[in-house]
């Protein structure tokens, strides 16, 4: 899965986001080539706000995440990588732990934060924890991005201290580099420019996938995008329910047997 993953990078490709087993069987099932974890959509499942809001939330914890990784890896048979926040640790030792847990669990990458509770890390720092990540991973074909907040939680710093994160990671060895946030096309042609190495984009509610790949990206994700719109529909049906009691909301259903053939293909394809 690893090398498939890697090899995938190689031209533009949609990476949607699961945050269980039943999403990640529907998203393979629909023929994408690899998909991703989104730690506010599994946080949101749990019934917990994301790392950042509100502040002091109580946070998913690595093991609870681990859990739900764990079952998402084990429902599909294409590449998952995952969001594992800052690599739930602010020391490299124990980011490193973390990427091992997650070659353990089967991914084949994961991107890692350099801020924590929206801190970002000095340069210093951020570089050591990259560099513990890829020692983590030595030997195999896991590709670890590393994201750097600095456009979404400093925006005063502005592009040229997001450029120079990117630079520092690129040279430090990570595989994919990430900004959130960022869908302004100049924006974008920047950071693809700092270095050689392949660009994440997440894909916004006006961008398109063409728009995204012409920019140069590598990779489009959604992060949380198709969870949120599960959990906007979910109130809406209860809106509708309590304001007109009908459920017209019944017409975009998946039917039982539908659903029950999907979910049993998948049983009667493991070895």
């Amino acid at each position: 899965m690893t090398k498939t993953f890697r090899e995938l990078h190689d031209e533009c490709f949609l990476m949607p986001n699961a945050w269980d087993a039943g999403s990640a069987i529907l998203l393979a099932e629909a023929g994408f080539a690899a998909i991703a974890t989104t730690s506010a959509g599994i946080a949101a499942a749990l019934g917990k706000a994301d790392f950042l809001v509100p502040e002091g939330a109580t946070a998913v914890s690595r093991s609870q995440m681990f859990d739900r990784v764990h079952q998402i890896v084990s429902a599909v048979d294409i590449p998952v990588s995952g969001d594992l926040e800052n690599g739930y640790g602010d020391k490299p030792e124990e980011v490193a732990e973390t990427i091992r847990l997650a070659i353990d669990a089967g991914l084949a990458g994961a991107s890692i934060e350099d801020h924590h509770s929206g801190a970002i890390y000095d340069d210093d720092l951020a570089v050591e924890r990259i560099v513990a990540a890829k020692e983590a991973a030595s030997g195999t074909d896991f590709v670890l991005t590393a994201r750097t907040d600095y456009i979404l939680l400093r925006p005063a710093d502005g592009l040229s201290a997001a450029v120079r994160r990117f630079q520092l990671f690129a040279e430090t060895g990570a595989d994919c580099l990430y900004a959130p946030a960022v869908n302004d096309p100049a924006i974008l042609a920047a950071l693809v420019g700092a270095s050689e190495t392949p660009i994440n984009a997440i894909m916004g509610r006006n961008d398109t996938v063409a728009g995204l790949g012409a920019a140069g990206v590598a990779r489009i994700s959604l992060g949380s995008g198709i969870s949120r719109a599960v959990l906007g529909f979910i109130r809406d049906c209860a809106r509708e329910l309590l304001d007109q009691g009908t459920m017209t909301f019944a017409d975009r259903q998946i039917s039982h047997p539908d659903l029950n053939a999907v979910f049993a293909r998948r049983e009667l394809s493991r070895p």
